[in-house]
């Protein structure tokens, strides 16, 4: 069958590799319909092999090359014996993360934590750009009638998204600052609004960005890099990435907010400037999250962190006992996750038409969506 695997820095290939043969107990056989390219293959392929394992995965044993891959829809083919949730024929969409079950962090329920965790489609013998791949049933979740396969595979981000949101902290009526609106940052804010956040701001560079974030129906959206302060008119909060003279994004919500700032940011660039906005823009108590991968050391004043009382929060994945709750809200037509989508390409163009688009600092994608059912070839 065909599929997609990951050699290292910019080398994925499209090729024939051996089908699914054996199953065990509890594993299903899937065809995948809709895969995601996420933010994190986009890291693989730019950098080489980070995540991926270049050693046997001491959960999974895979290691390169790898079958890519990890946000998806599918249909169940075959299950094992012992699987009793799903059945032959169900549309489904997969929770990526496999754990051991065992370690210090599983038996408390952090399952995402796992000491050992491993991913389909980064460090597990299968992924979602292939034509069938091979799941355990805890990875799968039943599509309800009301989600869409496409709305299946964005399951996925909109997991890391809404987790994102919730440890925050956030409540309704709170104002939210999303710094970002790639497919997490827009994600994030559709999210907030689900919630009922009073007021909704994104910052955004990007042209095609900017577009979609203005039609998720925010409060406002602020191009950064148009914006200019006059120096007599800013007030400083701290030192640092704390100067409001070096983030007029958050001056602008200060001043929006009589001199206050943001309840909650959600830093959703992986930058070092969107992580200072953030900073900048909250309130004192207030809580900032990084939900995004910083690939280079950020400076971060923690002088103005401690000034301000603020809470900076982290967060990796989500809850996988969370994964059916997401999907429920998404059932429910409150969280149109399917926006995000701008792009659909058949598996022979992933490098030419997803990777290499979405790469693009200046790109019009936002998330792109690896068609399984598009190709002409088995």
């Amino acid at each position: 069958m065909k599929a997609a695997r990951f050699y290292g820095k910019r080398d994925v290939r499209v090729e024939d590799v051996a089908e699914p043969d054996k199953l065990g107990p509890t594993d299903i056989l899937i065809r995948p319909v809709f895969c995601g390219i996420c933010g994190t293959d986009l890291h693989e392929y730019l950098e080489g092999a980070i995540v991926v394992s270049k050693e046997p995965h001491p959960l999974t044993g895979s290691t390169l090359p790898q079958i890519m891959g990890h946000e998806l829809s599918a249909d169940v083919v075959e299950v094992g014996r012992k699987v009793s949730r799903v059945k032959i024929g169900d549309r489904v969409a997969i929770m990526p993360l496999i754990y051991c079950g065992r370690c210090y962090y599983c038996l408390r329920g952090w399952n995402h934590l796992c000491s050992i965790q491993a991913c389909t489609g980064l460090s597990s013998r299968w992924g979602g750009f292939a034509k069938l791949a091979v799941v355990e049933e805890y990875q799968v979740a039943v599509l309800p009638e009301t989600v869409s396969y496409e709305q299946g595979a964005v399951l996925e981000p909109a997991a890391v998204a809404a987790y994102a949101v919730e440890r925050s902290g956030m409540r309704g009526g709170d104002t939210v600052l999303v710094a970002g609106a790639g497919p997490i940052g827009a994600l994030a804010a559709l999210y907030a609004k689900a919630l009922g956040a009073g007021q909704i701001y994104v910052s955004e560079t990007n042209p095609q960005r900017l577009r979609l974030a203005r039609e998720l129906g925010v409060t406002e959206v602020f191009n950064p890099a148009e914006m200019a302060l006059k120096t007599e008119d800013s007030r400083r909060v701290g030192s640092g990435v704390f100067d409001a003279v070096k983030s007029p994004v958050a001056q602008a919500l200060r001043d929006l907010t009589g001199g206050i700032g943001v309840d909650v940011a959600i830093d959703a660039t992986g930058s070092e400037a969107g992580l200072a906005t953030c900073l900048n823009a909250t309130r004192s108590r207030g809580t900032v999250v990084e939900a995004a991968l910083q690939i280079e050391e950020p400076r971060v004043d923690l002088y103005g962190l401690a000034l301000k009382d603020c809470n900076l929060v982290g967060t990796w994945c989500y809850n996988v006992f969370d994964f059916p709750r997401y999907l429920r809200v998404i059932g429910t037509g409150d969280f149109p996750v399917d926006c995000v989508i701008t792009h659909k390409v058949p598996l022979e163009h992933i490098v030419d038409e997803g990777f290499e688009v979405l790469v693009d600092p200046d790109g019009s994608a936002t998330k792109v969506l690896v068609d399984l059912r598009a190709s002409s070839q088995p």
